[in-house]
């Protein structure tokens, strides 16, 4: 029989994952990932070109994420334009999501942080062990590469996307 989880007092408390996310300010950490149809899509490719709207959620067909990706393409004409990339980021596989974004008719990049699991989503400091995937963590990066705005939500709660509308208007 499998040892059973402790009761949630004594689990390591949500914050202590919350407080490793990286801070407004700092040089984003570069990646490349695969999205949802195979292709390479590297962050630094976007400098000097567009900032990036980067969102961190936990699996695709899950009720709150599919909720807040849903609310972003809703959002799309005002979160991506010339000026501004959203990419999406995912513990789930290149297939999962081509799958997912297909059935939610998502229009933007939903990219692939399978393997190595995680790597990406720890750099951002947005990845719970426990869990094994992402906790939802928002963030605005400028055109130099640096975050500008951050917001880390546990799971599972869900963001506010007029929260970060209001980050990007103020680039």
């Amino acid at each position: 029989m499998w040892p059973r989880r402790p009761p949630v007092a004594l689990r390591a408390p949500l914050r202590k994952v919350l407080t490793m996310a990286i801070e407004v300010g700092t040089q984003a950490p570069d990646f490349e990932l695969k999205n949802q149809h195979g292709e390479l899509i590297k962050l630094s490719d976007f400098r000097g070109e567009k900032n990036v709207v980067l969102v961190f959620y936990p699996f695709a067909f899950t009720g709150v994420c599919t909720g807040e990706v849903c609310e972003i393409q809703q959002e799309l004409p005002r979160l991506q334009n010339d000026d501004v990339q959203v990419l999406a980021v995912s513990s789930d596989s290149p297939f999962t999501l081509r799958v997912f974004a297909e059935q939610q008719s998502l229009d933007y990049p939903l990219l692939s942080d399978f393997w190595p699991h995680g790597a990406t989503s720890r750099a951002y400091g947005v990845f719970d062990e426990e869990k094994g995937c992402a906790v939802r963590g928002t963030f605005v990066i400028d055109k130099a590469g640096a975050v500008r705005w951050s917001i880390v939500n546990g799971l599972p709660d869900a963001r506010d996307t007029k929260e970060y509308l209001a980050a990007i208007d103020a680039l």
